[in-house]
């Protein structure tokens, strides 16, 4: 395996362009569940270019029917990014003050039930970030309403 870069600028140019649009290669799950981590998902992939076309374990999308769990599930996401030693995006848990402007921020309960992936899209003064589901652009994280935060800052690629 080879390791790419990351583009970060590529990843948050497309959370800006599609955060109150639809784009119409991926279906929209708003109504089934939630589109947040559909949309995150897109973003990361504008920025990594590769998808793991793992069954069941890996994280691709070609339609509704022929995706995995982790392309649109927050926690499948989670665990494909922070468990993944193959193919596609990985990443880390980190700190706020060490997340960047691509990376993922997931919203949970107090219990640690996450439910929401938001994208970082800026982190000075404050860290914005674009969702779906309840679309944002550029909404400060601080307007939302949760008990914990986890950062998933998206370390490279493998190819």
């Amino acid at each position: 395996m080879r390791e790419i870069t990351y583009n970060r600028t590529v990843a948050v140019d497309y959370a800006r362009k599609w955060a109150l649009g639809r784009n119409s290669a991926y279906y929209d799950f708003e109504e089934i569940g939630g589109d947040c981590t559909n949309f995150a998902s897109q973003c990361i992939y504008a920025g990594a270019g590769v998808m793991n076309y793992t069954p069941v374990m890996g994280w691709y999308y070609n339609s509704t029917y022929d995706r995995t769990p982790s392309w649109s599930g927050v926690e499948y996401l989670y665990n494909f990014l922070i468990g993944n030693q193959g193919v596609g995006p990985y990443a880390r848990v980190v700190s706020a003050n060490e997340a960047r402007p691509g990376d993922i921020v997931q919203l949970g309960t107090a219990a640690g039930d996450f439910y929401h992936s938001p994208v970082i899209t800026s982190i000075s003064p404050v860290i914005l970030v674009c969702a779906h589901t309840y679309d944002a652009l550029d909404r400060p994280l601080s307007s939302y309403i949760f008990d914990k935060a986890r950062f998933l800052h998206i370390e490279g690629v493998r190819t």
